[in-house]
């Protein structure tokens, strides 16, 4: 049995889902998203919550498709309640970031501005060095923080580049140079 799967979905007050085909829907307070759910998944929608199940339970593959739908729709209705998050910090001299609803703007060190245009569904803001992305989807905010973050990554001398704020850059050591014998 999948420990994941075999967990209902609670779905909060305010928030709505329909099953239509393969299709799943869920409406909430911050938007409405959908998830194409697998043949070999069923997903029956009660009042308050939402029950995920496989038809073939000894099936590895199909234990693992229940788990997996099981969480995808968590996520969904995590995502219209509540939304996610994620932050990046912008760590160099001279690097600046500013944003604009439908565009970033980040100097990082290259000779040329650096622009990148804001998805549908997602809301950026840069407060000084510190970019946040944030949305209903969390498949789309984590890929945009990604491609964001792959601008410019962080190097190991100095730490400078895009990094997300918890992530800790493991530093090397500079190059030693060694004075050898008695020069004048």
């Amino acid at each position: 049995m999948s420990r994941v799967g075999k967990k209902p979905v609670t779905l909060p007050s305010g928030v709505k889902a329909e099953k239509k085909d393969l299709t799943l829907t869920v409406s909430g307070p911050k938007g409405s998203l959908t998830l194409a759910v697998h043949p070999k998944v069923s997903v029956e929608i009660t009042d308050k919550e939402i029950l995920v199940d496989v038809k073939g339970k000894d099936n590895k593959r199909e234990k693992a498709l229940w788990g997996l739908f099981r969480a995808l729709i968590q996520n969904l209705v995590d995502g219209v309640t509540k939304g996610y998050e994620k932050k990046l910090e912008v760590v160099g001299v001279g690097f600046k970031v500013s944003a604009t609803p439908t565009k970033i703007t980040m100097a990082l060190g290259f000779s040329h501005p650096v622009e990148v245009d804001v998805p549908k569904g997602i809301t950026v803001t840069a407060d000084k060095n510190i970019i946040s992305i944030s949305g209903a989807d969390k498949q789309q905010v984590g890929q945009f923080a990604a491609e964001v973050r792959e601008l410019k990554k962080p190097e190991p001398y100095k730490g400078k580049g895009i990094k997300y704020i918890d992530e800790v850059i493991i530093r090397k050591a500079g190059k030693v140079v060694k004075v050898v014998g008695g020069g004048k």
